[in-house]
């Protein structure tokens, strides 16, 4: 539960989500998001099993255009976006001159001289515009008036379809087009942050979002539609990161797993390069790990948790956990822990900090469960 005010700003979709039993909300992007219709745990098996529509229009989208939109976007991430054409997205790191994480971002390559960014919690508008005031590039970056809601769940090509037709269909997996609905102009990808099959509606006019809901829900009602939040549970089995949790600022790529979308050699210049390579070259000193932990199911951690050694309380705090929850399908208390290297090898025990006392965890690889791409062949 959270007071609601005219200081934080309301989605369009905000009166939709209350008309249909949102139970509370959290802040993200100074806005209002949903964080469960009921039981989250209801919401997780209905994500896993049929499909569910979330109300993200928190995901502030970031409009880069103008003559040098290509290169400033090339100096914002290490990901080397040359082979990057129109109407595709790519996961980005956005990274500073220390080579910490400013925030993680779905980049989508609208067509020529521009890309929207759909960043996650933060003010990453107001770390590019300072990055353009300080350049001679001709670019603009403004927030568009673009309202996403996400589709997700095994059964969301089904009501895509209803939607859209066989363009639906023919989209690959991080595909964007642009297109019209019931005469609303929007852009859809096939992306989310679910783990199952996806996409996402960007909204271009936020008077018309209860429209938009109210369109998606009817289609989706032969399919078991239900609005829910983002889910935790699914999005730590799937490994999805969550930016201020599972990823700082204090952060890298290499330690949180993703030096794979760093190019130290693109031929583009990108913020933080020499310091990158300079913590490449001597290796990194933390990672971001999975942990299975030993202890009564876990809802959430409300905090960062400790985390010591195999010898417990007795030793120096070593790391924290950053994300924790109990997975339903697992039957175990899964989650993530930023601990030094040398406590990163699978089957390292660990020593963790919990309300009330303490628990043992093991190290694990993640995901648990892999993301589905594939789209199902029977759909009507």
């Amino acid at each position: 539960m959270i007071s609601i005010n005219p200081r934080v700003r309301k989605s369009p979709y905000f009166d939709a989500t209350i008309r249909y039993g949102a139970k509370a909300f959290t802040i993200y992007n100074h806005m209002y998001m949903p964080t469960h219709y009921g039981d989250p745990v209801d919401e997780y098996w209905h994500l896993v099993r049929d499909v569910t529509l979330w109300d993200v229009s928190c995901q502030r989208q970031i409009r880069i255009s103008g003559p040098d939109a290509k290169p400033f976007m090339e100096m914002l991430t290490p990901r080397d976006l040359s082979n990057c054409p129109s109407h595709r997205c790519l996961y980005v790191l956005l990274t500073d001159e220390r080579g910490g994480i400013v925030n993680d971002a779905v980049l989508m390559h609208m067509r020529a001289n521009e890309y929207w960014l759909s960043p996650g919690d933060g003010d990453v508008i107001l770390w590019a515009q300072g990055v353009a005031a300080m350049t001679a590039m001709d670019v603009s970056v403004e927030e568009g008036d673009i309202c996403p809601l996400q589709l997700q769940g095994p059964k969301s090509p089904h009501v895509a379809y209803r939607l859209l037709g066989q363009k639906a269909l023919d989209m690959g997996y991080y595909d964007v087009i642009e297109t019209e609905l019931n005469g609303l102009e929007m852009a859809v990808s096939r992306t989310g942050w679910s783990g199952e099959l996806g996409y996402e509606f960007y909204l271009k006019d936020h008077i018309h979002g209860d429209k938009l809901w109210e369109t998606i829900m009817q289609a989706g009602e032969d399919y078991n539609i239900i609005p829910a939040a983002p889910n935790t549970i699914r999005s730590i089995e799937g490994a999805l990161l969550s930016f201020y949790s599972d990823i700082r600022r204090e952060d890298n790529p290499y330690t949180i797993g993703l030096g794979r979308l760093v190019d130290l050699d693109k031929k583009a210049d990108f913020i933080g390069r020499e310091a990158l390579r300079e913590i490449h070259a001597r290796g990194n000193h933390r990672r971001l790990v999975g942990i299975e932990i030993e202890c009564d199911p876990i809802s959430h951690n409300e905090s960062f948790w400790p985390v010591w050694g195999p010898d417990g309380i007795a030793g120096e705090k070593l790391g924290h956990v950053s994300r924790c929850v109990w997975s339903p399908r697992l039957e175990k208390n899964i989650g993530f822990a930023n601990v030094p290297a040398e406590l990163t090898r699978i089957g390292t025990r660990l020593t963790l900090g919990i309300p009330g006392g303490e628990a043992s965890a093991t190290v694990v690889k993640p995901p648990w469960f892999t993301a589905e791409k594939e789209l199902p062949k029977d759909i009507v």
